[in-house]
């Protein structure tokens, strides 16, 4: 878990790295904005694609192909003399396309690490941890990119890509488990509800987080201690939540009721923003989130078969990635037109919608309270030979 954690650090931090080094060179967020709708553009067509390769060439090909390129292109970005925003939009494009798909990987070693029973709390361990990724990411990148250089954030960025990405690729599970070649065509998963609603969702709730992340920041300006602060508050919430919440059942009304508390959270935040009432408002925010995530991840491992589940895992990921873009994209905009409150109404839209979704299609949701979550085995007929 702390291999693919680490492995993981940048899709917290880059879209607010490049976010911030982007406007400090072009003194627009708005430019800014396009080269992480490039980025999200790339991911959005890498997350199911080579998840899929995965079940082909097998996981430590296919990761370490992507973290090289992946790896040079973050590098570029921040190395480079300045750039027109085109061609960092295609360097960003192809940071995006390359992102390694270690959740997708991760998430379909799991079942084959432990047993029905400890499923659920695992992923629940996992959503929280996965939170200092998507919350404690950009408080690092903050700090660095504020107090220092945003050269230098990215290049932490890099160093978790690699540095992650090296230590993951030497767990012996990467090479033990197989997946399955998938018998089913691309994106014939995304017919599964579950996995709809967990893509859906997923995306609206990290492009929440993403805007109010850079609403904080445009917030207090260059004072990243302030930034930092709220930021990590953002962050314990989520801890918080899925370390005392990892045990509920889940049941059919599971996600929204998450939604709908880090709806509340986040409409107050954007009420005021002062220091103290963001940082007690967005700690509120902050303590559905695990526990949300830990409801996608369960109900689509439930709902796929273990061949499909690097596939679903690559849908729901990238639904994140693009949601993390998107939502630090559209802030910018409107932080470019109304200064820092433009995007706390962009966090507050997209954790609306959010909730929104799981209440209308509730039924897509499974229930299962006292059933496994582990994916359903891959079956094939068995030849027989006549008597």
């Amino acid at each position: 878990m702390s291999a693919q954690l680490l492995a993981r650090f940048p899709n917290g931090m880059l879209s607010l790295a490049y976010l911030l080094h982007i406007q400090r060179i072009h003194h627009s967020y708005g430019a800014a904005g396009l080269v992480l709708a490039a980025t999200s553009i790339g991911q959005a067509i890498a997350g199911p694609l080579t998840s899929r390769w995965m079940g082909v060439w097998g996981m430590r090909q296919v990761l370490v192909l992507t973290t090289i390129i992946c790896g040079t292109a973050v590098g570029t970005i921040a190395l480079a003399p300045t750039l027109p925003i085109p061609l960092y939009m295609v360097i960003g494009f192809i940071s995006g396309l390359s992102t390694p798909p270690v959740q997708p990987a991760v998430r379909t070693i799991y079942p084959k690490m432990v047993n029905s029973r400890q499923l659920t709390p695992l992923f629940s361990l996992d959503a929280s941890a996965q939170e200092v990724i998507w919350v404690v990411g950009p408080v690092i990148t903050t700090f660095v990119a504020l107090q220092i250089s945003t050269v230098i954030a990215i290049l932490v960025a890099l160093a978790f890509l690699l540095g992650g990405g090296l230590w993951f690729l030497s767990s012996p599970e990467v090479g033990r488990v197989r997946i399955p070649r998938s018998r089913r065509n691309l994106g014939a998963v995304l017919a599964k509800p579950a996995v709809l609603l967990a893509t859906t969702v997923g995306f609206l709730l990290v492009g929440a987080c993403a805007s109010i992340e850079a609403g904080i920041v445009a917030t207090f300006g260059d004072n990243g201690t302030e930034s930092g602060i709220v930021l990590a508050l953002f962050a314990v919430g989520s801890l918080i939540g899925g370390l005392s919440l990892g045990h509920v059942p889940i049941g059919p009304w599971a996600l929204a009721r998450r939604m709908f508390a880090i709806f509340v959270g986040m409409s107050l935040a954007a009420a005021f923003t002062g220091f103290w009432w963001l940082a007690v408002t967005v700690l509120l925010a902050g303590i559905g989130i695990a526990p949300a995530l830990a409801v996608m991840f369960a109900i689509v491992s439930s709902s796929v078969r273990f061949s499909e589940t690097a596939e679903a895992y690559g849908w729901v990921g990238t639904g994140q990635l693009i949601g993390a873009a998107l939502g630090s994209a559209v802030a910018g905009f409107l932080i470019d037109r109304f200064n820092a409150p433009g995007a706390f109404w962009v966090a507050v839209a997209f954790v609306g919608v959010g909730f929104i979704v799981p209440t209308v299609f509730r039924r897509a949701h499974p229930d299962l309270r006292g059933k496994d979550a582990s994916p359903i085995p891959d079956t094939e007929p068995i030849p027989v030979q006549p008597s």
